[in-house]
């Protein structure tokens, strides 16, 4: 395969069943505004603008022509996880937004890679839809970074990583109800702030929650965003877990240990965070992500990848392609 494979980007149908029986007055629906734009309503309040580039396969594939990407994986919006619902109302909501994905990536399935979600606080429905969804066509599963007040150290959330990694379906974790504060309302600070931490979070909640020691290192999983704040401060988590052993030692190695057992994306928009990002977790530890087709997300698609002139042109093709292929299973 030759190009760019873009392994985060997000779709929204355009429009689904009335799902107030499951989800109530607050039920997630689309007001379409004309042919090219819609808004994503929470109950009455707008939750998000939007335009047919989450919908429409032809406009998506214009602008991967444009930016020379060949494959792209198209994961669920974040805002229909539902983890605050029942296992059974998530579930049907799960196989709703999981066919409807299949639809839209039905025109062009050797480019647009489908990603399924799942009610992932219902640990057996989580399972089954994953192998439901994964039957019919997806080829991976985005969840979240926590559920409720349970991190990705759970004991739910764990067992469904290791039925992941039994199928070898890759995951990858998108950060999602962040923090909420008065002092987060102003400049999008959820998104700029509290976003990278919970990445971070999840993250340590894996290495100090001890899940690398318990699962099998077969599983292929990826943060979105860089891994967050992640490798900015890995320092300092590696310093506490010497400094305070007593209280950070619940892993059985230090985290730089672990470094090889995750991956992350490349929408950081900077040269010198890349750079970072390769200098901790090197270069098979990081793919192209652009965030399309939300305004935060990167255009062109790989842009800081291809004009880092600290990449050689090994490491570039890693991250580019490479690494992408090897954990979709591409051959």
């Amino acid at each position: 395969m030759d190009g760019i494979i873009d392994v985060h980007s997000h779709y929204v149908p355009n429009g689904w069943p009335d799902l107030t029986t499951e989800a109530g007055p607050v039920a997630p629906w689309l007001k379409v505004e004309s042919e090219s734009e819609a808004v994503i309503m929470m109950g009455t309040k707008e939750f998000r603008r939007i335009q047919s580039d989450c919908w429409d396969a032809g406009r998506r594939l214009a602008d991967m022509d444009a930016d020379g990407v060949q494959a792209q994986v198209v994961s669920p919006t974040p805002a229909f996880f539902n983890y605050g619902r029942t296992g059974a109302q998530a579930a049907k909501i799960s196989r709703i937004f999981n066919d409807l994905a299949l639809d839209i990536v039905a025109p062009a399935p050797d480019r647009l890679i489908p990603f399924c979600q799942v009610p992932l606080q219902d640990t057996d429905a989580a399972c089954r839809e994953l192998e439901r969804s994964v039957a019919n066509g997806h080829r991976g599963v985005e969840i979240g970074n926590h559920v409720g007040d349970l991190d990705l150290d759970s004991e739910g959330v764990v067992t469904f990583l290791q039925h992941c990694a039994s199928l070898n379906v890759p995951v990858f974790v998108h950060p999602w109800d962040m923090a909420s504060s008065p002092r987060l309302d102003r400049w999008m600070a959820q998104w700029l702030t509290a976003m990278p931490a919970e990445t971070h979070l999840s993250i340590l909640a894996l290495i100090l929650g001890g899940v690398f020691d318990r699962i099998d290192d077969s599983l292929k999983i990826c943060f979105a965003h860089g891994g967050g704040s992640f490798a900015f401060w890995l320092g300092r988590m590696e310093n506490a877990w010497h400094g305070r052993n007593d209280i950070i030692g619940t892993s059985e190695f230090p985290p730089t240990h672990y470094l090889d057992r995750f991956s992350v994306d490349s929408v950081v928009f900077d040269e010198r965070a890349l750079r970072l990002l390769v200098d901790t977790l090197g270069a098979d530890g990081v793919m192209v992500g652009s965030d399309y087709p939300y305004p935060l997300g990167e255009r062109p698609v790989g842009d800081v990848v291809r004009k880092s002139a600290f990449l050689d042109d090994a490491a570039r093709e890693r991250i580019v392609r490479q690494n992408a292929e090897r954990f979709l299973g591409i051959s």
